[in-house]
C-alpha cells in the first residue's frame, strides 16, 4: 500500500495555490500531535500494512523540524513495515520541499527520513518568483538541486509551471545572441541541473487564489490555453530529446546512473487504481471501493482527533465511478487503461458499451488501441480530460 501525509503549514501564500494550507504555524507541534494519532487510528483502514512507498505533501513539509520528522516517521514505523518496490527496489519517501528550506545542514537531517525530493522550483526566473510571491530567489532555485545531490539525494524531481502570461516575449539573448523566452530558459536550466525526474503544470486561475481575484477585477487576464499548448509541446520536444520519458501528462522521468527510470513511483500508484492512505487534514485515502476525505480544517481536524473521532466524509464508488476515474487517471499516462480491466469492472464489453464513442476518437487521431490498451495519442495529450469525459459511463 501507499502512504500521504498532509503538512498543511507554508511560509507564505502563492498567488495561484488553492491548496489546503496556512500561513500561522500556530499549531504545527499539535498538528504533528494529531497527525500521529491519526496514523494509529487508521493503521487498519487497509489489510495490508506493509509500505512501499511514502509521500509527504503540502503545504510545506520541509518546515518540519527535526524532531517533528522524528516523531512523525517513529509513528509511521510503529505501525507500518516498509517493504521493497514490485522490482525490489527501495522503499520510496519522497518528501515536498520548497528551495529556501534546503540548506546544507536541513538537507543532512532530511536525508536520514527520506530518500526523494520533490523540489517545488516554479520558476527560476526572479521577476517572476516575486509576481507568484514565491519565498524563495532564484538563485536558491538553481543551488538547491546541486547541494541537494551532493548531500546525497539521487532521486530529485522539480515543478515548474507553464502559461504564465507575458513571458512569451520577455526573453533574453543567450551567449550565441539567440532569443529565448523566459520558459525556454526554464527548461534549459533545469536539463542542465542533476534532475531525474520533472513535474510541469499550466498555469490554473482558481477563484479562491489571489489571482483568481486579480482575473475577476481584471487585474490579470485569463489563462491563455494557446500559450499553454504551445509551451507544452516545446517542453515534450526538449525534454524526450534530452532522453526524459513523457510517461504522464504532467510528469517526465529520465535514468538514473544505474539506468532505471525514476518514475513517481508513489502517484503512479494513484493513475492506476492502487489503495492507499491518506492522513492529516484534507488527506484523501481509497481502498478500492470507497474514497474518504478528512475535513480541510487544521483546528478542526486537531480537536476531532484529539477527541478519538475521525474527521472524514466517506464515498461509495459506484460501478460507474470507479470506471471513470480509471479512464480520467490512466489516460493520462504512457501505460493508459486496460480494455480487459474496464469491461471487468464495468461487466460489460467496454468497447461494444462505447463502440460508438471510440470510433469517433480514433478518428480524430486522439486515441488508439494497441494490444488491449487504450491510449492517447501526442495529439490526444493535450485534449485528456475531454478523450476521459467522452468514454464516461453513467
Amino acid at each position: 500500500m501507499h502512504l500521504y501525509v498532509h503538512i498543511p503549514f507554508c511560509k507564505q501564500a502563492c498567488h495561484y495555490c488553492d491548496f489546503h494550507f496556512s500561513t500561522s504555524l500556530g499549531q504545527k507541534s499539535a498538528l504533528v500531535d494529531a497527525l500521529c494519532a491519526e496514523l494509529a487510528m487508521q493503521a487498519d483502514y487497509l489489510p495490508d500494512k506493509t509500505l512501499e512507498t511514502i509521500y509527504l505533501g503540502g503545504g510545506t513539509p520541509s518546515l518540519l523540524t527535526e524532531a517533528e520528522l522524528d516523531q512523525l516517521f517513529n509513528t509511521i514505523y510503529r505501525q507500518f513495515t516498509l517493504v521493497a518496490g514490485a522490482s525490489g527496489t527501495l522503499p520510496e519517501i519522497t518528501l515536498e520541499a520548497n528551495p529556501d528550506d534546503l540548506s546544507p545542514d536541513k538537507l543532512h537531517i532530511l536525508n536520514r527520513y527520506v530518500n526523494r525530493l520533490s523540489i517545488g522550483i516554479q520558476t527560476f526566473d526572479e521577476p517572476t518568483l516575486r509576481w507568484m510571491n514565491r519565498a524563495h530567489t532564484a538563485v536558491e532555485a538553481r543551488a538547491c538541486v546541486s547541494q541537494a545531490r551532493d548531500a546525497g539525494f539521487e532521486n530529485l524531481s522539480v515543478d515548474l509551471i507553464y502559461g504564465i502570461p507575458d513571458r512569451a516575449t520577455s526573453g533574453r539573448a543567450t551567449s550565441s545572441g539567440r532569443a529565448t523566452s523566459a520558459w525556454q530558459t526554464d527548461v534549459e536550466t533545469m536539463l542542465a541541473l542533476p534532475v531525474t525526474h520533472l513535474s510541469a503544470y499550466a498555469l490554473t486561475i482558481e477563484p479562491d487564489t489571489a489571482f483568481g481575484r486579480w482575473t475577476k477585477t481584471g487585474k490579470l487576464p485569463p489563462a491563455d490555453e494557446g500559450l499553454a499548448a504551445t509551451q507544452f509541446e516545446e517542453l515534450t520536444q526538449a525534454l524526450t530529446g534530452a532522453g526524459y520519458r513523457h510517461y504522464e501528462i504532467s510528469n517526465f522521468a529520465r535514468p538514473n546512473d544505474r539506468g532505471q527510470i525514476q518514475y513517481a513511483r508513489h502517484n503512479t500508484a494513484y493513475w492506476q487504481r492502487r489503495p492507499y492512505l491518506g492522513i492529516g487534514p484534507s488527506a484523501h485515502s481509497y481502498n478500492g471501493f470507497s474514497r474518504q476525505y478528512n475535513i480541510a480544517n487544521n483546528g478542526r481536524y486537531i480537536a476531532a482527533i484529539s477527541a478519538g473521532t475521525l474527521p472524514a466524509t466517506v464515498e461509495e464508488l459506484s460501478v460507474a465511478d470507479q470506471v471513470n476515474e480509471y479512464l480520467l487517471t490512466g489516460l493520462r499516462t504512457q501505460w493508459g487503461c486496460s480494455v480487459a480491466e474496464l469491461s471487468q469492472l464495468l461487466g460489460a464489453d467496454f468497447t461494444q458499451v462505447q463502440a460508438r464513442e471510440l470510433i469517433g476518437l480514433y478518428a480524430s487521431g486522439w486515441l488508439t488501441n494497441e494490444s488491449g490498451q487504450l491510449l492517447l495519442t501526442q495529439a490526444g495529450k493535450l485534449f485528456a480530460d475531454r478523450v476521459a469525459a467522452t468514454l464516461f459511463v453513467e
